[in-house]
């Protein structure tokens, strides 16, 4: 059965993954990045780095928010957040941990810049995730992907360990006619203008 979405509007089918045990120790990947903790990023420059790694996707919800909405998520001491840096110091990609359930981490953001899809570098930085988010008293570590994220990106966390356990469908404005997101992001999704 298909269920109309309106021209105004995109659909996303969510999937929720998880890892239940920390899993058996693996070497290390090599990369030329690295990890920095971000520990009060500014609203201005954790959205740039939000963008820059998320446009393609259309990450958009951490651009609709007020600066102190946003301050209080990116602030929030049950909240980790990481700039990866490339060779030069330039920020390249996020990883942000949440820690807010007790024994429980959720990955809120995962990505590198367009730039360096294919690279090897995303199981650089799973191996950074999963090395942070299991800690001692965490017992359950889990992401969520959807429909509109790199195609690779559902395969990619199943290879990590990761095992699906829930399926949502997900609708929302189009970021691109909020003017969240510049109308020309995301080509692969179609931007279908709503009649005037």
């Amino acid at each position: 059965m298909l269920t109309p979405v309106a021209p105004s509007e995109l659909a996303a089918i969510v999937t929720s993954l998880e890892m239940r045990a920390r899993p058996s120790v693996r070497p290390f990947p090599a990369s030329p990045l690295r990890l920095a903790r971000w520990r009060a990023p500014t609203p201005d420059a954790y959205r740039t780095l939000f963008r820059r790694v998320g446009a393609p996707w259309l990450w958009f919800s951490r651009l609709l928010l007020s600066d102190a909405d946003l301050g209080a998520i990116i602030h929030d001491d049950a909240v980790e957040i990481h700039a990866v840096l490339d060779p030069a110091g330039i920020e390249v990609g996020l990883l942000e941990l949440d820690f807010h359930q007790a024994g429980q981490c959720e990955i809120a953001f995962f990505g590198l810049v367009p730039e360096l899809a294919g690279q090897g570098q995303g199981r650089w930085l799973m191996a950074q995730a999963l090395m942070l988010g299991w800690r001692r008293d965490v017992e359950r570590l889990w992401v969520h992907t959807c429909t509109l994220d790199h195609p690779s990106a559902l395969n990619f966390y199943r290879a990590q360990g990761f095992t699906p356990f829930a399926r949502m469908v997900e609708t929302f404005a189009d970021p691109r006619l909020l003017g969240a997101l510049p109308r020309d992001c995301a080509p692969q999704i179609p931007l279908l203008d709503p009649p005037s």
